[in-house]
């Protein structure tokens, strides 16, 4: 029997600047206290499983982004950073996946 990855939902709803998206990171995921708020650090801590949620471990990890609309119409040039980085790491790091919800 194969185990779903543990999922964690990123809610962007009211997110307007790379700042916010920071934040809203470190809290769904728990990043540790070093965490940078650069994108670096989020490429970095994406693709880290031992930064990850515990309940990940050996699980893999699902990261669900829901409220991006307003964040990607208010900073398109941000946001297609943000999407770079989800991307790359999703493809660098088998056991993660980040998943944009639909509209």
């Amino acid at each position: 029997m194969t185990t779903s990855p543990y999922r964690v939902t990123l809610d962007l709803a009211g997110v307007t600047d790379k700042a916010g998206l920071m934040d809203r990171t470190v809290s769904a995921l728990h990043l540790p206290a070093w965490f940078g708020r650069n994108w670096d650090a989020l490429t970095d801590s994406l693709r880290d499983p031992s930064v990850w949620p515990p309940e990940a471990v050996g699980r893999g990890l699902l990261i669900v982004v829901t409220g991006w609309q307003g964040y990607a119409g208010s900073r398109p040039d941000e946001w297609e950073t943000a999407r770079r980085v989800f991307a790359d790491a999703s493809a660098d790091e088998p056991a993660l996946t980040v998943a944009l919800a639909p509209r």
